[in-house]
Formats: structure tokens, C-alpha cells, sequence
């Protein structure tokens, strides 16, 4: 399977039966401009055909995770509808495509998962974190609705309750207690996270592959039906989000401050 035309944001590599997928911006912390949202939304089909894959791990290059999104794409998404809803729209099918792919996916949570990247790793279906690590949703905490993987994910990893506290309030959840949270499988330290899920990866590659993918399927049905129920609405409220008063103020904040630290000297 040709993976080049994901590169370079998106790298893939081949090891055996595994494929080793890494965000490739550590620059912009793994953070998703327009390349890597389609990069990430195309990969998952692409995975499917690949008649040499058995297991997925999913990381980011350098010290991150994923920042989730790129700060000039919610700035443009602000001021210019048209994207706005060509981003939402994308962050959709790439939900969906992710919960489709009958791989069993394993995220290695190197560093900081926030946003989408937060959903990424709810979206997986085994989760690694480093010890330092963290997950967040601050959607709710900047003005926006929380349209994506959150919303659909989380109630069925953890309770309710709790869903709602940590993607109402914004508030970071660290590796520990991710894991006691049942948002995790395991917790290493950030040396070992990689290689952890690979050999997690190479469990889920030596069991037989038509039992794995369709169980997954069977299981990911769920999440598919809340999918279903939850990322319309969801999405929908996020782009009329965008026009609210408090969603003005907190554009208008980061901006002074973006050009309060352009203006200091080097």
C-alpha cells in the first residue's frame, strides 16, 4: 500500500503486520492544519486495503501528542464561514472513518493530548499514556460547543458524570487519572510508551484477523450509533458557536495577546 501522498504531516510506516502512523508537525505540536485533517480522514480507508496490515499505532513526533487544532485554521474558521463548515464537515468523516477501520488501533500518548487529539485517542480502541501525559477538551472552556469525539466517546469509556465534568469545565485529566477513569489502558513511562504499544499492537496482529476486525466492528457499533445520534447536532451547534458573543471575546483576547508578544523584543 503506497502511503506517500499522506506525507509529510502524516507519516506511515511498515513493520511487519504493524503500521506505525505518526503526526508529523512536533513544530506546531502535531496541532491539524487543513493537510493533516485530510491526511488523518484519508488513512483510515487506506488501512482497510492494505491486505498486510493486522494492528495500528497511532503517535505524534516530538513532545506532543496532538495539540489538536492549528490556532490560524480557528482564526480563519472565525472569520470565514465557508471554511468553517469544510472543517466541521471533515472533522465529521473523519470521525466516522476512524470508527470504521476494523484495525485494531492502539494510541501512544507520548505527551499532551488536547482537542481532536484527545478524540483521537478516545477514538482507538487501546490507549498508552506517558506518565506526563494528558488529555483535555477545552472546547467548552474557549466558547465552542465540543462537536467531535468527546461527545460520542466518552460516555461509554467512563460515566456520564464524568463526561460531562471534565468536557463542561475544560479541566486536564493526567495519565493516572485517565487510567483510573477507564479513558486509558495502561500508564509507562515516556521512554517505554512507544514500545508498550507496539507489543500491545503485536498481541492484536497474531490473533486471527477476520475474528478481530469483526468483533471490533461489532463493538465499534456502538460508538457508530452514537455517532449517529450525537455528531450532527453536535457539529451543527460548534459552527453556530462560532457567532456567539463569547466566542467573539475569547478571539479578541488571544489576538492582543498574539500581538503583545509580537511586539516584544527578541
Amino acid at each position: 500500500m503506497d502511503y506517500t501522498s499522506l506525507a509529510p504531516v502524516l507519516q506511515i510506516e511498515a513493520e511487519g503486520p504493524l503500521r506505525i502512523l505518526t503526526m508529523n508537525r512536533p513544530a506546531e505540536l502535531n496541532s491539524f492544519d487543513d493537510a493533516m485533517h485530510t491526511a488523518m480522514r484519508r488513512v483510515w480507508d487506506l488501512l482497510i486495503d492494505d491486505e498486510e496490515a493486522r494492528a495500528v499505532v497511532l503517535t505524534g513526533a516530538g513532545r506532543t501528542f496532538s495539540a489538536g487544532g492549528h490556532v490560524p485554521n480557528f482564526i480563519r474558521n472565525y472569520n470565514d464561514p465557508t471554511a468553517r463548515r469544510r472543517d466541521i464537515r471533515e472533522g465529521e468523516r473523519l470521525a466516522r472513518a476512524m470508527l470504521s477501520c476494523e484495525l485494531p488501533v492502539v494510541a501512544a500518548v507520548n505527551g499532551p493530548a488536547v482537542g481532536l487529539g484527545c478524540s483521537l485517542a478516545s477514538m482507538s480502541d487501546f490507549v498508552v499514556m506517558s506518565e506526563d501525559s494528558f488529555l483535555s477538551d477545552p472546547h467548552v472552556a474557549i466558547g465552542l460547543v465540543a462537536g467531535d469525539g468527546g461527545a460520542v466517546t466518552w460516555p461509554w469509556l467512563t460515566s456520564m458524570l464524568t463526561a460531562k465534568e471534565y468536557i463542561l469545565l475544560g479541566d486536564r485529566i493526567p495519565a493516572a487519572d485517565a487510567h483510573r477513569l477507564g479513558l486509558c489502558n495502561r500508564v509507562v513511562p515516556t521512554t517505554d510508551v512507544l514500545d508498550t504499544a507496539k507489543a500491545i499492537a503485536h498481541r492484536f496482529a497474531e490473533l486471527p484477523a477476520q475474528a478481530v476486525r469483526d468483533t471490533k466492528r461489532a463493538l465499534n457499533m456502538h460508538l457508530l450509533d452514537s455517532a449517529n445520534s450525537v455528531l450532527n447536532f453536535a457539529l451543527a451547534a460548534e459552527h453556530e458557536s462560532f457567532g456567539t458573543d463569547d466566542i467573539k471575546t475569547r478571539v479578541a483576547e488571544f489576538l492582543a495577546k498574539a500581538e503583545k508578544t509580537a511586539e516584544k523584543p527578541a
